[in-house]
């Protein structure tokens, strides 16, 4: 049975940084690929960005691209997501996710597994 914890957030001041870190057991990581999605409050969870299994490919989202950094450490079975210049409207519940497939996709139906988040709050 796959497990994903995720782990580094907390309260940071507008312009901060965190870095958040998934931690994968279960399966074989480096078969699929992984996902941060985030969930403010009110709002529907969102794609925030994608790593492909091999680590060769990611994507962001819009708003994140520039702020935002996701990696892998295969050796580690971790994923982690580097947030600078953050924003209030940063804040939320991000969680990550392990796709079905090997390749990135922004689909929420298209990850079968859900770490059960880290909650963020950026103070303005």
């Amino acid at each position: 049975q796959v497990q994903l914890v995720e782990s580094g957030g907390g309260l940071v001041q507008a312009g901060g940084s965190l870095r958040l870190s998934c931690a994968a057991s279960g399966g074989i990581f480096t078969a699929k690929a992984m996902g941060w999605f985030r969930q403010a409050p009110g709002k529907e969870r969102e794609f925030v960005a994608g790593i492909s299994g091999s680590g060769g490919s990611t994507s962001y989202a819009d708003s994140m691209k520039g702020r935002f950094t996701i990696s892998r450490d295969n050796a580690k079975n971790t994923v982690y997501l580097q947030m600078i210049s953050l924003k209030p409207e940063d804040t939320a519940v991000y969680s990550c996710a392990r796709s079905k497939v090997p390749t990135i996709t922004t689909n929420l139906w298209e990850y079968n597994y859900w770490g059960q988040g880290t909650r963020v709050t950026v103070s303005s």
